[in-house]
């Protein structure tokens, strides 16, 4: 379901992923945004990707059973270790029958699936899973997030990919297909995650802004050495804010 042309080793990746991303502050916003769009009613949930499960641990309140699935054994297994109980799962083919859930939730997942089809093909297994009135709810225009009008994101702006895999009207087109409509939405501060141009160019070669940069006329190694003239190199840029959207099975 992730793009063609390589992206992060998630198993490899899986014992420092949440210190660079945020960690704990970012993850306990994350899930707070997802439970403020859950129905009361709501019994079960369905975390897709959940990764290290640092927010799908979070996402807890009084009855509500919850479920994470992810494709790398290295994140599901980092996820278990943190109580979580998992499957490996893609999440267009998940092992479910239909119409057996309250809720599915997808964090910072969307915006990597770039091969052809494959958030339709996302959206559409939420559907089926789904109950009437049940909910899906994720994050859109994640990459988006990210420009915060600073000179780092000026510098790559002629470099991002086009066509963002979450944006949110197509994501609302899958929905829509899926049976599901629009219903809320809000936003949260991702804590932890004002970029700085080290940090960025540190990213960039290790390949974890492959879903988002595609240098252009150059090469990613030369991208970092410009980002490494740029002034305050250690120097946070403003915090990115996340857009969560929810969608109903009617």
């Amino acid at each position: 379901m992730r793009a063609a042309r390589p992206l992060l080793d998630y198993d490899a990746e899986a014992g420092a992923y949440d210190a660079t991303r945020g960690g704990v502050p970012r993850a306990e916003a994350a899930a707070a945004a997802v439970l403020g769009l859950l129905p009361d009613p709501a019994r079960t949930l369905l975390d897709l990707g959940c990764g290290t499960g640092i927010v799908t641990a979070r996402l807890t309140r009084p009855g509500l059973t919850v479920l994470g699935a992810d494709t790398s054994y290295g994140m599901a297994s980092t996820a278990a270790r943190r109580g979580v109980r998992t499957v490996l799962a893609s999440g267009s083919r998940l092992p479910l029958r239909p119409a057996c859930l309250d809720a599915v939730s997808a964090v910072w997942l969307l915006h990597l699936l770039r091969g052809p089809g494959a958030v339709a093909e996302l959206v559409a297994e939420a559907g089926r899973v789904l109950r009437p009135g049940g909910v899906l709810v994720t994050t859109v225009d994640k990459d988006a997030a990210h420009d915060v009008g600073s000179d780092i994101d000026a510098l790559l702006a002629p470099h991002l990919t086009t066509g963002p895999a979450d944006a949110s009207h197509e994501v609302e087109a899958y929905a829509a297909r899926a049976g599901l409509r629009p219903d809320r939405e809000t936003r949260f501060t991702g804590h932890g995650q004002g970029r700085t141009p080290r940090s960025t160019a540190a990213d960039l070669l290790a390949g974890r802004y492959a879903s988002r940069i595609s240098p252009r006329g150059t090469t990613a190694a030369l991208l970092a050495a410009r980002l490494a003239e740029l002034p305050g190199q250690d120097a946070p840029r403003a915090e990115p804010t996340y857009r969560v959207r929810s969608f109903v099975r009617g």
